[in-house]
């Protein structure tokens, strides 16, 4: 299953992705656990997207789920980050920033962040399921 959604940079895009992929992944009947993983770490990417991507009106959210394995890509044309130091941060347990990507890297597989000033950015991340 392959599914392309064009959404609005708003607060309540983020629930109804979430909702989105727990339909698809319940009808595929994937294992809980690798569900909410992937529930989490989604609301993750998309709610740094609503918070930090100043300049993007939208963002995309790429979901390819199959049988034993599910795909995600958050790509917007926002502002950027700084894709290399964010990946080598381990937030502490008072830090308000970083929590997000860090919880991406913990639940998922294969993750890649790219980001541009110019192109916006990408969070790709990948699940296996047992």
């Amino acid at each position: 299953m392959s599914v392309r959604l064009n959404l609005p940079r708003e607060v309540d895009s983020v629930p109804a992705v979430r909702r989105l992929l727990r339909c698809a992944l319940t009808i595929l009947r994937v294992d809980r656990q690798a569900g909410t993983d992937l529930e989490i770490a989604l609301t993750e990417a998309c709610a740094n997207v609503v918070k930090h991507a100043t300049g993007a009106e939208n963002f995309e959210v790429r979901l390819d789920v199959g049988q034993d394995r599910c795909s995600i890509d958050v790509v917007d044309e926002g502002s950027g980050f700084d894709a290399a130091a964010m990946s080598a941060e381990t937030p502490t347990s008072d830090s308000e920033r970083g929590r997000g990507l860090f919880l991406i890297r913990a639940l998922g597989e294969n993750v890649r962040m790219q980001s541009s000033a110019r192109t916006g950015s990408l969070i790709h991340f990948e699940k296996s399921f047992a």
